[in-house]
């Protein structure tokens, strides 16, 4: 009768369910039910605590009877409910929820965030949430995000002061410290593809003073271009998408990407190649290329080559192949709205302007404009390593290529 909607038919049967068997934990539940949904605050606490009695462990008795506490603003006995329900299980999402409700309504809207935070972590993907909670759900992350936003200004304010005090690539540590403190963002680490040198402190941005060759690179930024559009305007057809799987292979985030020409790139030098038909059409680019100390580890690097990314295009967040080896950007043609995220950091390219960074910590970049953006990219030594540590990092390059045979 419930089910189809006769409600008062239901309740009829209900309250004959329990004439004949008064501790019928089902009756008093569902005539609980039906009083809590009337308004009839006092009667439906008093069924519902008679169903909690019979049936103790059972999970939507427990928070039914937490509703009707709220409702009649018995915060004790509302808690004590839901307690009792996380005691049988911790990680009942609904508990967690109505937890964190209590603590909105009855407590501190600080710990009610922070335990919507944990319902979150402990619900499924919200692509698989129930549609019984989605609302719920939906509502928790908008008031952890809120939360975060004010927990994260409350924090800048109170370091706003010390950071001036402090040098600029180190004042942006403290920034990034407090984003993960309020869980606007999450910490970043390296994570390579293949080979990864533990211990090695991670630097999401390199600061230039490093790389002594940059500003001889720079210098060479309009001979680079000039070579760059001719290769453009005459050997458009030998820009090649960069993201190119085999059918068959998944693609994961580089779907859109896949044997597309809105990600695409001219090779100067591939795995630890050269690329000899485009170096002779670049010649300027090649003896640039020549005064860096590209990182060379067989079959792997040095890479080199113009990457040109099409108008309203996004690079998907992704990891790079070892730490043991920086990608450094020359950008050449940056319209306005062009941007690159490494882990924290986020930049924009400036034409002429090199920086480097350690792509195995997680990045991205876009295009929002509507024209082309093109970057001179290149792999150099992590600065990190000792000669002594490239030599091994050579050798087991070279090791695992002759056990893959």
């Amino acid at each position: 009768m419930a089910n189809a909607g006769r409600w008062q038919e239901a309740e009829r049967l209900w309250r004959e369910v329990r004439r004949i068997e008064p501790r019928h934990p089902q009756a008093l539940f569902s005539l609980g039910f039906h009083a809590l949904q009337r308004g009839e605050l006092a009667d439906s606490e008093q069924l519902l605590r008679a169903a909690r009695e019979v049936a103790p462990t059972d999970m939507v008795v427990l928070m039914t009877l937490a509703a009707a506490c709220t409702a009649r603003q018995d915060a004790a006995g509302a808690r004590e409910a839901i307690d009792a329900a996380l005691a049988l299980d911790p990680y009942f999402v609904p508990g967690l929820l109505a937890r964190a409700g209590w603590h909105e309504r009855f407590g501190s809207p600080v710990v009610a965030a922070t335990t919507y935070a944990n319902a979150l972590k402990v619900a499924p993907p919200p692509a698989q949430w129930p549609e019984s909670l989605r609302s719920k759900l939906d509502y928790a992350r908008r008031v952890v995000d809120r939360h975060a936003r004010a927990y994260g200004a409350h924090l800048a304010e109170a370091v706003a002061p010390l950071q001036q005090a402090l040098p600029p690539q180190v004042a942006s540590r403290w920034r990034e410290a407090v984003s993960i403190m309020a869980g606007l963002s999450k910490p970043f680490h390296s994570q390579c593809n293949q080979l990864h040198v533990p211990r090695l402190a991670e630097h999401q941005f390199f600061e230039r003073e490093l790389f002594p060759w940059i500003p001889a690179l720079e210098a060479k930024t309009d001979v680079i271009r000039t070579e760059l559009l001719a290769a453009l305007e005459r050997d458009r057809d030998r820009f090649s998408p960069y993201i190119a799987y085999n059918p068959g292979d998944p693609v994961n985030q580089w779907a859109e990407l896949n044997h597309s020409q809105r990600w695409s790139t001219l090779a100067l030098w591939r795995a630890g190649e050269p690329v000899a038909e485009n170096i002779e059409r670049c010649p300027g680019t090649a003896q640039a290329l020549a005064a860096v100390e590209m990182a060379d580890i067989g079959g792997l690097c040095p890479n080199a080559m113009f990457s040109a990314l099409a108008p309203k295009t996004h690079i998907p967040p992704h990891h790079g192949e070892t730490n043991a080896r920086l990608v450094a950007h020359l950008p050449l043609i940056v319209p306005e709205r062009c941007e690159m995220r490494v882990g924290f950091e986020r930049r924009p390219w400036k034409e002429g302007e090199v920086f480097v960074f350690d792509d195995s910590i997680e990045h991205e970049a876009r295009n929002d404009s509507d024209q082309l953006r093109v970057v001179l990219i290149f792999d150099v030594w992590n600065p990190l390593l000792s000669a002594a540590e490239r030599n091994v990092v050579r050798a087991m390059a070279s090791a695992a290529r002759a056990y893959a045979g």
